[in-house]
C-alpha cells in the first residue's frame, strides 16, 4: 500500500505508488472514479445531521439512530474500504470544516431567524421538515466537497480522470 501525498497530508491508497513533484509512476495513479465515494453513503451523514430533529419528532427514534452510526461505521470499514482514504483525506479537509460550520450555522441561523420572526419548530411535521433539509443539504455539500477534492487530486497529477 503507497501514499498520496497533498500537501500536508498523506493519504494511503491500494496498490498506487507514491507520486512525487517529478511525476515519475503515473502508471499506478489511481483514477478519480476509483477513489469516489458513492452519493449514497453520504446519506447516512444526512441522515446524522437530521438527527437532533428526529429525535424531537420521534423520541423513541434513538436506537435506530445508533443502528443507522453502526452501519456506517461497519460500511466504511468493509465494503469502501479502499475509498476510506479519501474519506479520511475528506473530514480532515478545509472543504469538510467549511461544510460542518455552514451546517451549524444554517442550523442556529434558522432557529434565531424563526425566533425573531415569534415562531419556532414545535410540530412533528416542522421538526421532520427541518431533518430532511438539514440531511439534503448535507449530501449536498458533502458531494460538492468531494468533487472539488478530486479535482484538485486530477490537477495536482495526484489521480488520473
Amino acid at each position: 500500500m503507497s501514499s498520496i501525498v497533498i500537501g500536508a497530508e498523506t493519504v494511503q491508497v491500494g496498490d498506487a505508488v507514491t507520486v512525487g513533484d517529478s511525476g515519475a509512476g503515473r502508471a499506478g495513479v489511481p483514477s478519480a472514479a476509483e477513489m469516489r465515494l458513492p452519493v449514497w453513503f453520504f446519506g447516512f451523514e444526512g441522515v446524522l445531521a437530521g438527527a437532533f430533529d428526529l429525535l424531537r419528532a420521534f423520541p423513541s427514534a434513538w436506537p435506530a439512530l445508533v443502528a443507522l452510526a453502526a452501519v456506517n461505521l461497519a460500511v466504511s470499514l468493509t465494503m469502501l474500504r479502499t475509498r476510506l482514504k479519501l474519506a479520511k483525506l475528506l473530514w480532515r479537509g478545509k472543504g469538510t470544516r467549511k461544510v460542518a460550520f455552514a451546517l451549524v450555522g444554517l442550523r442556529l441561523g434558522s432557529h434565531l431567524l424563526l425566533g425573531a420572526l415569534g415562531t419556532a419548530v414545535a410540530s412533528t411535521a416542522g421538526h421532520v421538515l427541518f431533518a430532511l433539509v438539514m440531511g439534503a443539504v448535507t449530501v449536498a455539500l458533502l458531494a460538492c466537497v468531494q468533487r472539488t477534492a478530486l479535482a484538485a487530486l486530477v490537477a495536482a497529477g495526484k489521480a488520473t480522470a
